[in-house]
């Protein structure tokens, strides 16, 4: 079985606890809690090394996870933490935590978009950008604004495979491929001679 499927398998297993142990706001507090660890396995290269080192006995880690989150994320989610950790899985926690958002995202009925923007825009158009998105794809739209100079103007958006791009760069490509293939006719050729 490949780390995808086996991070999608845990994903799923934590997210039936937390259905099974609460509400929406519970999964939604173990997603939050997944990215913290998550979020401090990438920026402290010593913790995910000390948690994916063979040399550091199970039990270690497991102390050392109690001792880190015991209070501060809920203890479902803290027995699942040290379970990874029991079947060496936690390599993949990054994996999973992605997996994780993707589910509870589908059973949201929700999508992220990515929306680069030239210039920053006032919360009015950002609204207004999520509103349109929204009626588009049917969904809740999780939007990501961000400035891209490079577009000129317009905006270019991504959600998931799906591109949407409305930039004054596409349309300045565009245009300029229908003119180059535009055929003149034979007197006007002539007369640019």
């Amino acid at each position: 079985m490949g780390p995808s499927i086996i991070a999608r398998n845990y994903a799923e297993t934590l997210l039936e606890l937390a259905h099974r142990h609460g509400d929406a706001g519970t999964v939604e507090a173990f997603g939050r809690a997944l990215d913290v660890v998550v979020e401090l396995l990438r920026r402290e290269p010593r913790v995910r090394e000390f948690l994916e080192t063979p040399r550091v006995e199970t039990a270690a880690k497991q102390r050392a996870l109690r001792t880190s989150f015991q209070g501060r994320v809920p203890d479902v989610f803290l027995r699942f933490l040290l379970v990874v950790v029991e079947k060496r899985r936690q390599a993949l926690l990054p994996q999973i935590a992605r997996e994780y958002q993707a589910l509870v995202d589908v059973s949201l009925n929700r999508v992220r978009a990515d929306v680069a923007l030239a210039r920053p825009a006032d919360p009015e158009l950002q609204r207004e950008i999520v509103r349109v998105l929204e009626r588009q794809v049917g969904k809740t739209v999780l939007p990501n604004f961000h400035v891209e100079p490079a577009l000129l103007g317009g905006l270019l958006v991504r959600i998931g495979d799906r591109v949407l791009d409305g930039s004054l760069r596409h349309r300045f490509a565009s245009l300029r491929r229908r003119l180059l293939a535009t055929r003149l006719p034979a007197a006007a050729a002539a007369r640019e001679l």
